[in-house]
C-alpha cells in the first residue's frame, strides 16, 4: 500500500510522514522531493525549469520507482508530496491506480494563516517560493480529485495520524516516547527538511 500525503508547503506533510512512519510497522518513507533536488542539481542552467515537477522524467521516474518498490516491498509506503497539478497527479497516482497499486490519498489542509505560522517555523519568509506558491496550491488542492481533505488547522499530529490510519485501514503502533522525544525527533524532520534547500 502507498499512503500519498498531500498538501501545500508547510502543511505538515513531512512531518506527519515520519511521525506515521514511527506508528506503522514495517512501513518506508519515499520522498519524491529529495530526487528531484538532485534532478535539478545536474541540469544545465539554460535547460533548468523553476519546478522539477515540469520534468517528465521526474514523473515517469517517480511512477516507475513508486511501481517497483510497491510490487517488491511488503509493506507501507509513505509518500509526502505536494502535487496540485492535476495532470501529473493523473500521470503518477493515477497511473499507480490504473496499474492495481493501491493508494491512499489524503490532502492535508489549513486556513492561510495558519500555513503561514508553519512556513515560518521552518524559516520561510514571505519571499520565499514557498510562501509565493501558497495560494495558488491551496486553491488548487481544494477540487475534488485531491481528496481526501484534512482539516488539520485544530489537529494535533497525533490526531492527523489517527485520521489517516483510520481512513487507511491500518493499526498503529502504541507510542511511548515521552513530550520532549517527540518534541526533539520533529525538529529533527523540520531540520532534515530545511536542509534541502540549502
Amino acid at each position: 500500500m502507498i499512503i500519498w500525503i498531500n498538501g501545500t508547503f508547510g502543511s505538515g506533510k513531512t512531518t506527519t510522514a515520519y511521525e506515521l512512519h514511527r506508528r506503522v510497522e514495517n512501513s518506508f518513507v519515499y520522498d519524491p522531493e529529495r530526487f528531484g533536488y538532485v534532478f535539478m542539481r545536474n541540469v544545465p542552467k539554460d535547460l533548468a525549469k523553476d519546478d522539477f515537477q515540469d520534468y517528465p522524467l521526474w514523473r515517469e521516474a517517480n511512477y516507475t520507482l513508486l511501481k517497483q518498490l510497491s510490487d517488491e516491498f511488503k509493506g507501507t509506503i509513505i509518500v509526502p508530496m505536494t502535487l496540485t497539478n492535476e495532470m501529473y497527479f493523473l500521470e503518477i497516482v493515477g497511473k499507480l491506480i490504473e496499474n492495481n497499486v493501491e493508494v491512499k490519498h489524503f490532502t492535508l489542509i489549513a486556513s492561510k494563516s495558519t500555513i503561514q505560522k508553519r512556513l515560518r517555523k521552518r524559516l520561510e519568509g514571505k519571499n520565499s517560493w514557498a510562501y509565493q506558491q501558497m495560494e495558488i496550491r491551496m486553491s488548487s488542492l481544494s477540487k475534488g480529485l485531491f481528496k481526501e481533505h484534512i482539516q488539520t488547522d485544530a489537529m494535533s499530529i497525533g490526531e492527523v495520524i489517527e485520521t489517516i490510519a483510520e481512513g487507511s485501514g491500518i493499526a498503529l503502533l502504541p507510542d511511548s516516547r515521552s513530550k520532549y522525544r517527540k518534541m526533539v525527533d520533529r525538529l529533527s524532520v523540520m531540520a532534515k527538511e530545511i536542509s534541502i534547500f540549502k
